[in-house]
Formats: structure tokens, sequence, C-alpha cells
């Protein structure tokens, strides 16, 4: 049995005034913009689902991969 931590997705957080496509275009700068968004928001539905005037802030923490991807084979 190993003693290493568990595998950890990565993540960012959302630099003053970003919001999802700028965002997109920070973490993934090869990516087509609007699939970028699309998987960032379905990583993050947590930040997502506020309301309107809550945008994203600096403290948020935002998945920049899918769930279980950190894990080992």
């Amino acid at each position: 049995m190993s003693d290493a931590p568990p595998p950890v997705r990565r993540w960012v957080r959302p630099e003053p005034g970003e919001d999802w496509e700028a965002l997109a275009a920070r973490v993934f700068p090869e990516r087509e913009l609007e699939p970028a968004v699309a998987d960032l928001q379905r990583w993050n539905s947590h930040v997502l689902l506020r309301p309107p005037t809550a945008p994203m802030t600096t403290s948020d923490i935002l998945f920049v991969e899918p769930p279980g991807s950190g894990e080992s084979a």
C-alpha cells in the first residue's frame, strides 16, 4: 500500500474581472473557445449555477480537467 496522497484535479483561480470566455482563452489557448467554455462550465457547475448577479470571484476554485482525470491507472 502506498503512502502517497490521492490524485488531485488541476484547478485555477479566476483573475479579476475574468468571465468564462477569458478564462477559457487563458487556460486553453490551443483550443477553440466555444468547446473550451462548455467544458469549463460542465466541470464547474458549482459556479455556473450561481445567480447571474454573482459572477466568478478571485477566490473561486475552477477545475480545468474532468473528474477522475488525476487518477492513476
